[in-house]
């Protein structure tokens, strides 16, 4: 039988490695063993920060919508709760953007939550 050396895999390991590495900074991108550690850290703040962004995107809507249904003399948690009451299904994401967009809109789904409470 055929032995099979391990210097093909080994390499395409490190290439790989390496290729995730390009672009940083001095010796984390040419040498394997920095590299490595630089690229699962790297991971790690990628997982991380695609959770933040739904926390940070959701705040951010959320402050839209409040600083709106000020302007139009509700606060947001009375405007929500008149929402809910409504049967309006509509997302904060949706919301946000009629607050920024479409102020006529958002106007008149203020005065039905009003209605509503």
């Amino acid at each position: 039988m055929a032995r099979i050396k391990a210097a093909l895999n080994t390499r395409k390991r490190r290439k790989k490695v390496l290729k995730l590495a390009k672009g940083y900074w001095g010796a984390k991108s040419k040498h394997f063993k920095m590299a490595k550690q630089a690229v699962m850290k790297s991971g790690n703040y990628a997982f991380a920060g695609r959770k933040q962004k739904k926390r940070e995107f959701r705040a951010l809507w959320i402050t839209r919508i409040s600083a709106q249904a000020k302007v139009n003399g509700i606060n947001y948690s009375k405007f929500m709760y008149g929402l809910k009451k409504t049967g309006i299904m509509l997302n904060r994401k949706m919301l946000a953007e009629l607050a920024v967009s479409d102020k006529e809109a958002f106007a008149k789904l203020v005065e039905t939550a009003k209605a509503a409470i």
